[in-house]
């Protein structure tokens, strides 16, 4: 009990301070990406901080698996270099004794990433959608941020305003940009607009005191007029979310429902998370060991070399279903029952101490090597009080 307690301990701090930096830099990345669509128009930048917390939830699984892999890894490493492991395994204790304390701390993790998996990633996935597609199917001028120049949603017009009201109803020094498909270009220039509805519900800009130039690029005979009043249709789409949803943004209760490659391969990908959290979190056990002389940072290295490969082949796997080149009753568990096989090897491996190439059996043939390769001037003051007596 009192080991148990000193591990989940040492498991809940270890991985408090990875969790923290892992969610810094993923906050950190996400932020960076979203302001730099915000700032490129493709965003609301009111939207910003609910993109942010969207991306976070879809990452978050990944990052709570890597949490829990590194915990176990550093704990177990930490009881290598500080020889606790000697003491252990001198006690009569097993390799395999860790497993029990592991499991209780690390399967509520596991519950919460098969949660996230497959109940709010996809949820985050969906809301996401829904926010970029009503910042895209807004009004045109409703897009436009005073002292910008900002693209239509049709892709033909190019709006640039000073200064606007609240909700950009009224707009001041307005330039338009707009091309026909016969090439020909018109421009407008206003002192003001303001957006209009009429009783069928169409968006227009009517623009006042301005002037418009028209005319082909390359030719002299542009035409221009001065106007007190110019009404423009504004492109207006309904802000509604299409049902041809990607699959990862469809719920679990979908996926079920539809039986294709896109939904099979969502649906490896989502029952997937859960099973790698709880593989790696057992592999971290064996893999563990190093030399008390020896640094650690081998084995971290070796660590996340494992995470990153078992995450790229079990994306492989779903690339495959979702290409038709596996089926999906094949495809989901060969991978995960090969690297189950791989704990329990390496378990076998360890718990087999007199084994020739079991690492303690190694520890002590290097700690003998070591002392018969004495130095020469070692030897030489080793053998002085002999030499000394014998004269």
């Amino acid at each position: 009990m009192i080991f148990r307690r000193a591990l989940q301990r040492e498991l809940a701090s270890s991985a408090g301070a990875t969790f923290t930096v892992l969610f810094t830099i993923l906050v950190t990345w996400t932020l960076i990406t979203v302001l730099g669509k915000a700032a490129g128009g493709k965003v609301d930048s009111g939207d910003v901080l609910a993109l942010i917390g969207f991306a976070i939830l879809n990452y978050l699984p990944t990052i709570l698996t890597l949490t829990v892999f590194i915990s176990v890894l550093g704990a177990v490493t930490r009881s290598y270099r500080d020889s606790e492991m000697v003491v252990w395994f001198a006690s009569g204790m097993s390799l395999s004794r860790w497993i029990r304390p592991v499991l209780s701390f690390g399967l509520p993790v596991m519950v919460v990433v098969a949660a996230l998996s497959l109940l709010v990633a996809p949820w985050a996935a969906m809301k996401r959608i829904e926010f970029v597609e009503r910042f895209q199917n807004r009004e045109d001028l409703k897009r436009v941020a005073p002292g910008q120049f900002r693209e239509s949603s049709s892709a033909d017009r190019v709006f640039f305003v000073e200064r606007s009201t609240t909700g950009a109803t009224v707009v001041q020094n307005v330039f338009v940009n707009s091309q026909d498909k016969n090439g020909n270009t018109a421009v407008v220039v206003a002192k003001e607009g303001v957006i209009e509805t009429d009783a069928k519900g169409g968006q227009y800009l009517v623009l006042s005191n301005g002037r418009r130039y028209q005319g082909k690029p390359g030719q002299a005979d542009f035409q221009s007029m001065e106007f007190e009043r110019y009404k423009m249709r504004v492109a207006t789409r309904a802000p509604v979310l299409g049902t041809d949803a990607p699959s990862n943004a469809l719920p679990t209760s979908v996926l079920l429902q539809y039986d294709n490659q896109y939904t099979r391969a969502e649906l490896l990908a989502r029952i997937s998370a859960p099973i790698i959290c709880l593989v790696l979190m057992l592999l971290a056990i064996p893999l563990g060991f190093v030399n008390p002389r020896a640094g650690s940072s081998a084995n971290m290295i070796l660590a996340l070399l494992i995470f990153f490969t078992y995450l790229n082949l079990n994306k492989l796997m779903e690339n495959s279903v979702k290409r038709a080149k596996l089926d999906f009753d094949m495809a989901w568990w060969p991978l995960h029952l090969a690297a189950a096989l791989t704990v329990l090897a390496l378990f076998a491996w360890r718990l087999n101490v007199n084994h020739r190439w079991h690492p303690l059996a190694l520890l002590g043939a290097w700690k003998r090597r070591r002392g018969q390769r004495r130095t020469p001037a070692a030897a030489a003051a080793a053998t002085a009080p002999a030499r000394a007596e014998a004269e």
